[in-house]
């Protein structure tokens, strides 16, 4: 046994493991997630299904915050649930609140297996097409119990316009790479959401100009 932590130094852990894959981002925001989170799902034990889980480091990370949760990621490809596994096996004391990754493509509703409590979903909505955020909520809306419920994170455009010039930025060098990606007006996806049987809370302002949106399952 040693003390080494993966999850601690994500950048070391991959100096030590060159096959691990890395989102940095993940090392940014996950406390200010990981605190919201907090606030929004019950103390008691419940599950959260992650859609586009990416490398795991987010579900890896809310489980060892988030003492009550059960957490499933999830990933498209097989290489993408390969990569998510290579980083669980690093954390054997979470092997029993982070579940084996299973294959979800979010834009292809409904997905396979058991309700969840809640879904959490980060960075997904402007790098994909947005027939991937109509697919996304779809399949929220058919797996979540009742009062469930989906947490959006990501930056969002407020009233059709860009909460500021970082974003603005960002959209350029999106829509740049494929003309079907870019940020999302809040408002929009609230109504697809409405239209689905979830209704909105306000929004939680997050740093770096991001957005958690929150929508509960009535």
């Amino acid at each position: 046994m040693t003390d080494f932590d993966p999850l601690q130094d994500p950048a070391a852990t991959v100096a030590r493991y060159p096959h691990l894959r890395h989102a940095p981002a993940t090392a940014r925001n996950r406390a200010p997630i990981a605190a919201a989170l907090a606030e929004l799902l019950s103390a008691t034990p419940c599950t959260v299904l992650e859609i586009a889980s990416g490398t795991g480091e987010h579900a890896l990370w809310m489980a060892r915050t988030l003492k009550q949760v059960t957490w499933q990621p999830s990933e498209t490809t097989s290489e993408g649930l390969a990569a998510i596994e290579d980083w669980r096996v690093l954390c054997p004391d979470l092997a029993g609140r982070v579940r084996p990754p299973v294959m979800i493509d979010a834009a292809c509703p409904p997905w396979p297996g058991p309700a969840a409590d809640a879904i959490f979903v980060a960075n997904l909505t402007h790098i994909s097409p947005w027939s991937a955020t109509e697919g996304l909520i779809q399949g929220a809306a058919s797996r979540l119990e009742p009062g469930g419920l989906l947490c959006l994170y990501g930056p969002f455009n407020e009233g059709g316009a860009f909460t500021g010039p970082g974003n603005a930025a960002f959209d350029a060098d999106l829509r740049r790479r494929n003309p079907e990606w870019g940020l999302r007006d809040r408002a929009a996806v609230d109504a697809m959401a409405r239209s689905n049987g979830l209704e909105p809370d306000p929004p939680r302002m997050m740093p770096a100009d991001n957005r958690l949106l929150v929508y509960r399952r009535v």
